[in-house]
């Protein structure tokens, strides 16, 4: 009966959801301007829980802190990896502020990002935006669930083994509440979305290789109308730390891959040492 009666949310309860998601926009702020090469995952861990409990924060019940290699499939713990240049790194900040709760990822690259990142957060990102874009009353959380990938598609045998990577929660008192979204249940249980929830919606995708990936979650309010996003981090593009990097010809790109191919003046180089390097020996040299 009170996990029913919680899925619609008061004013002073989104009141209170909204002024603990705007703590932790200030640690990802905080978290942007840290961030470079040597910093570790406990580090960010460290930096998010200080800052959260100066705001006030009664509970930091979790900060999932996940760099480059750990990111596909992840863990939700973070470990002392040592981020280095051109590593994505992704967070899922989670605190309590006067009993309410946040659920909250952002994804950053380290100095600049491969093109492969930059491919699966923007997959990542519409997967989201197309599920924000339904979240208005009457609308049905399979409808919601429909526009998210099959876990087949991104690796994954089965939708139970890929629960919880493309998914929707309500978030309250607790990080989850009802209803619940997802591809599992959401398609064979549809749930009427109604004005005064609030969801937390997330999504991920990984890099072609398949050695990392891209993970972003935002929080939803249902209006009488339509939604409103209470998440303000900015997200709708990939964002990059520690950039850029300066070299006597100008700035090196921030979208680049760590090993990068030859400069013109070598290449040329090497063409015209492998030209000499077949050319017929001279008779009686």
């Amino acid at each position: 009966m009170l996990s029913d009666a919680r899925e619609i949310k008061t004013v002073d309860e989104i009141s209170l959801l909204t002024h603990s998601a705007a703590m932790v926009d200030a640690a990802y702020f905080d978290l942007y301007q840290a961030m470079r090469p040597g910093f570790r995952e406990n580090d960010a861990v460290a930096l998010v829980a200080k800052r959260l409990y100066e705001m006030g924060s009664e509970y930091v019940e979790g900060v999932n802190a996940i760099s480059a290699e750990r990111a596909s499939p992840h863990p939700h713990v973070f470990s002392d990896r040592m981020m280095r240049p051109g590593d994505p790194v992704f967070y899922d900040i989670l605190h309590s502020y006067m009993g309410y709760r946040t659920c909250y990822y952002r994804c950053f690259a380290i100095g600049s990002a491969s093109h492969q990142l930059v491919d699966a957060y923007k997959r990542c990102r519409d997967y989201l935006d197309a599920s924000i874009d339904l979240i208005r009353p009457g609308r049905s959380t399979a409808e919601v669930a429909s526009v998210w990938p099959k876990a087949t598609e991104f690796g994954f045998p089965d939708e139970e083994a890929a629960f919880a990577l493309q998914m929707g929660h309500g978030i309250g008192l607790a990080i989850w509440e009802k209803p619940m979204i997802s591809r599992l249940v959401s398609l064979e249980h549809p749930h009427e979305i109604k004005p005064g929830m609030v969801f937390a919606l997330e999504t991920f995708w990984p890099t072609k290789d398949g050695t990392s990936a891209a993970r972003i979650e935002e929080e939803i309010v249902v209006t009488e109308t339509g939604h409103e996003v209470i998440t303000r981090f900015p997200a709708e593009q990939l964002l990059v730390c520690g950039a850029p990097f300066v070299t006597v010809n100008g700035t090196l790109p921030i979208v680049r891959e760590t090993e990068n191919p030859p400069n013109d003046d070598v290449k040329r180089m090497v063409a015209a040492a492998k030209a000499e390097a077949v050319k017929p020996a001279k008779v009686g040299a």
